[in-house]
């Protein structure tokens, strides 16, 4: 459903509920309030996403998988604030999949515009770990630096740390190999 429609049908609630309230019909009223909020929740809040969201925090990635998909146009479908965080949550499950694949969702959230820095922190993590998984040290070091300059709050600061071993380690191999 288009957030004009949503709008649309949250107006007509709220005029509802005024009627409802201008009659004297109070619980039902105050009953109209909440459900007319709830509308206007969605309008912001696309309802598959957070149930997708929610998903991803049990770690359940087929059912927030399913719940993705079931965004046809997300263009159409959600705000445009929202346009980046859902090409980030399809990178999560793609990374899961295929990593490889999921470089273009990651670039196309952060073209698209991530508000938090967490968010940001971590979707240059996992194009960190894309670029090493190609054997491109240089754009690897770049984005982890970028990724623990985003990192304000040292949320994914375990993860930064883990992935400049593994570079390390990296290079190690590759000096024994050469040899």
């Amino acid at each position: 459903m288009s957030n004009l429609v949503r709008i649309i049908i949250c107006s007509a609630l709220l005029i509802g509920t005024v009627a409802l309230f201008w009659t004297g019909n109070w619980g039902w009223g105050i009953l109209g309030v909440l459900i007319t909020i709830l509308g206007f929740v969605t309008v912001f809040f696309h309802e598959y996403m957070l149930i997708a969201q929610w998903y991803m925090r049990k770690q359940d990635m087929a059912s927030a998988e399913k719940w993705l998909r079931k965004i046809t146009n997300y263009e159409k479908q959600l705000i445009p604030q929202q346009h980046g965080y859902y090409n980030m949550l399809i990178g999560l499950i793609e990374s899961q999949r295929a990593p490889m694949q999921s470089e273009k969702y990651f670039k196309k959230a952060l073209a698209l515009g991530l508000h938090m820095d967490h968010n940001i922190a971590l979707a240059k993590l996992s194009l960190a770990g894309v670029a090493m998984a190609k054997r491109n040290k240089r754009e690897a070091e770049k984005l982890l630096q970028e990724a623990k300059k985003a990192d304000k709050n040292k949320l994914l600061a375990d993860q930064i740390k883990m992935m400049k071993d593994q570079m390390g380690m990296l290079d190690k191999q590759q000096i024994r190999y050469n040899r």
